[in-house]
């Protein structure tokens, strides 16, 4: 009897524990709730709060001199790759103001508070955007520094970055205990990408450009809708907001999916990259028996097909695994792979000492490049009759440029004779010597079946002018040897004009003859 009076009995225990159970985890978090609302956001003067965002907001003058002043520090930071010089620039930054003004707007539904702190930042990031563009223009160092390629692609601790900077800055603008250290955190994230778009800009480096700007504009979303979250969990709301009518609700709505839409693809791209890095480690180790080990892995995602490069360390050569790995890289990540893996035979217990010999090697082999890079530098520069600060290097992509001053007595052939000279000593390099401006060969000879051997001197002296100058050509005489000529000549991407007149064909520019 007793046993079936207990086994009644529990499941009337059991249904009454679940309610006991959830009125004491209800008592929890009503005391929470009430301490949070007390003891936190009870100590915070919210009127005070957004009063000092506001003004701190506004667009100043000393707003857009000290915004001028950092990204002007910023860019020479970065064209140096000096990190102290960046950190300088961070310190001047007052980008902090209008970003985290936007933030609390967006919080509280101040609609023209929101559109104030969008101009004051877009007024300072274009004037940074500008200055730093035109100080690479004329600056003679172009050269894409290991400073400058570390924000043109962002990445998860990127976004990580301005996360806690976020966090850091609407916590202490929120308890009153904001300063210099939390402005450059904001910097950290904003004032560095910044000065890189002007750079991809002023050297039309569409690629530098675009990695920039998606950093910047990542980096800003994510700042300005992290102190939205900061400020409504500390009790921001509308009843702040002189006007709060429907309508402003809606647009702030818009704004903030706006906002969050673009964030969710940079997010989504940030996450595969990732993902693809982890792939790619993992199936190049995996076809490797220890103590394999790979170093130097790259991965360049914005070419195509996905271009990976890497060193492996290994006691046994496998000259088949590259195809092996790119084909299955490919199946694994959905797009081609072009893999170069660079196999260095070690032996068992002296791994180091082999590391320590290719990086002797390495450093070797960059100190001979260096040595061509300046050679080249000085033949362009003695060629031209410029300075060698006048002489532009790209290491990267293996450019050199120079503006020629004028040479007495020299036409424009003797300037495409030089740079062919010093072109066939570099054949990895292109090279370009951009000549002063000229007149054209007199005349284009023709002999019975077409242009004559000077004739044809004569245009490939008229064709390379042209693209070097960017400028477009008249030739003047006879229609049948214009069209046959001009025919030449477009083929090299020469824009031509033909115009009938008795006599040899001659050639001159377009506002010359006009």
């Amino acid at each position: 009897m007793n046993d079936t009076a207990g086994s009644a009995a529990s499941p009337e225990a059991a249904a009454t524990s679940t309610p006991h159970a959830n009125v004491t985890l209800r008592a929890v978090l009503g005391s929470l709730r009430e301490w949070w609302t007390l003891h936190v956001i009870g100590q915070v003067d919210q009127a005070e709060v957004t009063e000092r965002r506001r003004q701190e907001g506004a667009l100043s003058e000393h707003y857009l001199f000290m915004t001028a002043m950092s990204g002007g520090i910023a860019i020479l930071g970065l064209l140096l790759s000096s990190p102290a010089v960046v950190i300088g620039a961070m310190l001047l930054s007052p980008l902090m103001g209008p970003i985290m003004g936007l933030g609390f707007a967006l919080a509280i539904g101040d609609w023209d508070w929101l559109k104030r702190s969008v101009r004051t930042l877009l007024i300072g990031s274009l004037l940074a955007v500008l200055l730093c563009a035109v100080l690479v223009f004329f600056s003679p160092i172009q050269t894409i520094t290991s400073e400058i390629a570390a924000r043109t692609r962002p990445n998860l601790f990127d976004l990580f970055v301005a996360l806690f900077s976020a966090l850091a800055g609407a916590y202490a603008m929120i308890r009153g205990r904001e300063g210099a250290i939390v402005g450059v955190a904001i910097a950290t994230a904003l004032m560095p990408p910044l000065a890189v778009v002007g750079f991809g800009l002023a050297t039309f480096n569409w690629t530098v450009f675009s990695g920039a700007l998606l950093l910047f504009v990542t980096n800003f979303i994510t700042i300005a809708l992290t102190a939205f979250a900061m400020a409504r969990l500390y009790g921001f709301r509308t009843a702040l907001s002189a006007r709060n009518t429907m309508f402003q609700n809606v647009v702030l709505l818009l704004v903030f999916f706006g906002l969050a839409v673009p964030l969710a693809f940079s997010l989504q791209q940030i996450a595969w990259e990732t993902n693809a890095q982890r792939i790619v480690s993992e199936a190049i180790r995996e076809r490797f028996e220890r103590p394999a080990q790979l170093d130097a892995l790259e991965i360049n995602f914005g070419s195509t097909p996905m271009e990976v490069s890497a060193i492996m360390f290994t006691p046994v050569i496998r000259p088949e695994v590259e195809t092996e790995i790119a084909r299955a890289l490919q199946a694994r990540l959905g797009k081609p792979v072009e893999l170069t893996l660079t196999q260095t035979q070690t032996e068992t217990g002296a791994g180091a000492a082999q590391r320590a010999q290719l990086s002797a090697t390495r450093e070797r082999e960059a100190a001979a490049a260096s040595a061509r890079v300046q050679a080249l530098a000085t033949r362009l520069s003695l060629a031209a009759g410029v300075p060698e600060t006048d002489v532009l290097i790209d290491r990267n992509r293996r450019r050199a440029l120079v503006r020629a001053k004028r040479l007495d007595s020299a036409g424009l052939g003797a300037y495409r004779t030089l740079e062919a000279r010093i072109a066939a000593t570099e054949p990895e390099w292109t090279v370009e010597l951009i000549p002063p401006s000229g007149a054209l060969p007199a005349a284009i000879a023709f002999g019975d079946e077409g242009p004559s051997e000077q004739g044809v001197q004569a245009l490939a002296v008229i064709g390379w002018a042209a693209k070097r100058l960017d400028r477009a050509v008249v030739l003047t005489g006879s229609s049948a040897q214009g069209e046959q000529a001009a025919k030449s000549l477009r083929e090299n991407g020469v824009q031509v004009r033909l115009r009938a007149a008795a006599g040899p064909l001659r050639a001159s520019w377009v506002e010359e003859a006009e």
